[in-house]
Parts: structure tokens; sequence; C-alpha cells
């Protein structure tokens, strides 16, 4: 059965670790309720994230989301229906950003506007092999 796939982008407003700490206990509940995995990429200047699942349900989980006043500029980046899960395990995976995202200042300068799909997806293909490895 087709599912949805989408990842987005938004920059976290009052980040810390009990924030991110929270937000992973939470989703991570909630997603396996809705089955709904992912990943969720952070630190203090983006979180990026992926999630994966039923349509409805990763609708809904991005509309909460984008309700959430701790994520400030939502942006969808890439929606799309996709057969296979990348995180199939994982109801929410953390990554922390590591060197091969891009830095604090080239998301300042808007490496995330000019990225391609193919860019985005690859940071998770890169996250979810990472896991298999």
């Amino acid at each position: 059965m087709p599912m949805l796939q989408l990842i987005y982008a938004s920059r976290p407003f009052g980040y810390d670790l009990n924030m991110l700490v929270n937000i992973l206990a939470t989703s991570r509940a909630r997603n396996a309720r809705s089955n709904i995995t992912g990943a969720l990429i952070c630190r203090s200047d983006i979180f990026l994230q992926l999630l994966e699942g039923p349509r409805a349900q990763v609708e809904a989980t991005f509309e909460r989301i984008r309700a959430d006043d701790r994520h400030v500029e939502v942006t969808p980046l890439v929606t799309e229906p996709v057969q296979d899960r990348l995180f199939p395990s994982w109801s929410m995976k953390h990554d922390p950003a590591v060197s091969w995202m891009w830095s604090p200042l080239e998301i300042h300068l808007g490496a995330l506007a000019s990225a391609s799909v193919m860019d985005i997806r690859a940071i998770f293909v890169r996250s979810a092999q990472a896991e298999d490895s």
C-alpha cells in the first residue's frame, strides 16, 4: 500500500535539550500509535524531519507540527508517495545534525532553499544507512 513521505524544515523556537527530549518522547509515542516512522535531524538552528506512513496520519501529524509554537517557519520540502519506508523500525529516530549536513552559516545563507529534492532526501538516506551499518 502506498504511503506518504513528507520532509519539512523549521526553525526551533526556544531550543534546548529539555525541549528536544520532550519532542522525541511525545512524537515516538504518537507516531507508534499512528503507524508513522521517520527521523528528526535537529540542532539549535534547524529541525529537518522526515515523516512516513499512511497519508491521513502523516498529514494530521504535520498539521500538529505546524501549530506547535516550538516550530517557526515550518516549510514542507518534499511530499511524495512511497512504497517502502526509509526508517521502518523507528517511530522517530533522533539524528543530531552532523558534519555532512549544512553548517549554520550555510543554512543562514539559504542552502536549504537552494537544495534539490534529491539533496534533501540524500540526507535521510545517509541517516538510514548509518543505522544499518
